[in-house]
């Protein structure tokens, strides 16, 4: 027989030290919490003063725009004896220089969409790639009763057909 079988205490690898495992853990936590703490006090990034925070009325980046809401219109679809409804509710982006003029015409803009969404098929109306194609021409004549400039958008925030 050989001695590595006679002896087979000596076959066994001697287990490797936990030391490395602790110190690395020890240090991530350290270092963890004096990151936490170097942010937290304003060592490293300054803190956020209410003085330097920029409002989204002061960017100069974004659009000056004001959004008019449209109230919301339930429009009776009903033909041949079946009762359907289309609940429709949208916004009107607009200049902000014109949100007062859009706000006192919205009786003929209501009105200009309640005609349109009524003369629609309810074919077209389920069809869910018209949806872009209705809003351009309810766009165009909100345009005609607005005034050409002053509607930049319609938003619509419900089309629902029951």
């Amino acid at each position: 027989m050989t001695d590595a079988t006679a002896d087979p205490e000596s076959a066994v690898p001697a287990k490797k030290s936990k030391l490395p495992i602790l110190i690395g853990l020890a240090l991530a936590l350290v270092l963890g919490g004096g990151g936490f703490f170097a942010v937290s006090s304003g060592m490293i990034l300054p803190p956020a003063d209410e003085e330097h925070e920029e409002t989204v009325a002061d960017d100069p980046n974004l659009p000056d725009v004001a959004f008019v809401p449209i109230q919301p219109l339930v429009i009776n679809l009903g033909r041949d004896g079946r009762n359907n409804y289309l609940r429709f509710q949208a916004q009107l982006e607009v200049a902000s220089k014109y949100e007062a003029d859009v706000t006192g015409l919205l009786p003929r803009v209501t009105d200009v969409l309640n005609s349109y969404l009524r003369a629609v098929g309810i074919s077209e109306l389920e069809d869910p790639a018209a949806l872009t194609r209705l809003r351009a021409q309810m766009l165009r004549r909100i345009q005609v009763v607005t005034g050409q400039g002053r509607v930049r958008d319609l938003l619509i925030m419900e089309f629902v057909l029951n």
